[in-house]
């Protein structure tokens, strides 16, 4: 038996008669339902920004100065999205904008001292919100959910 093979005997689900459709058996309503509860954690602990507002500071904190573009591809979010995820970010003075040099029709975004601090402190929090997202797993199962979550990532 492989490595591999073993990683999914810690994941057992019951499956159903073929001719049967579920809806509480379906991947995208688990993932869904999954996905509210780490929504529903991260607010109780970060309730003044929202998950993508938070992931645009992080990557920020971590690449420095991006283009609006590519800082919407490194976190997965599409054009429009990372453009009001940016607008409102920017009207806290979270973040500032600026023109490329050469390619004035390209935006930069970076953060502010005001963002650096907030993401400063909230990093911590972050962490916290992990923990409690996984909590209900044991040591073992986060190591095996977290890989079969980035396969079909």
């Amino acid at each position: 038996m492989s490595g591999e093979d073993n990683l999914l005997k810690l994941v057992e689900v019951e499956t159903s008669d073929d001719q049967d459709y579920l809806l509480q058996e379906q991947v995208g309503f688990i993932l869904r339902k999954a996905h509210q509860r780490h929504v529903a954690i991260f607010a109780a602990h970060i309730g003044d920004l929202t998950p993508p507002q938070f992931a645009a500071l992080a990557k920020l904190r971590d690449v420095g100065e991006t283009s609006q573009n590519q800082l919407g591809t490194l976190i997965a979010m599409d054009a429009a999205t990372v453009k009001g995820v940016i607008d409102r970010l920017k009207a806290r003075g979270l973040v500032e904008l600026s023109k490329h040099e050469v390619d004035k029709r390209r935006l930069l975004v970076n953060l502010t001292a005001a963002g650096r601090d907030a993401i400063e402190r909230l990093i911590p929090l972050a962490r916290e919100i992990t923990q409690e997202t996984l909590a209900p797993l044991s040591a073992k199962e986060i190591a095996t959910f977290m890989k079969l979550l980035v396969k079909l990532a």
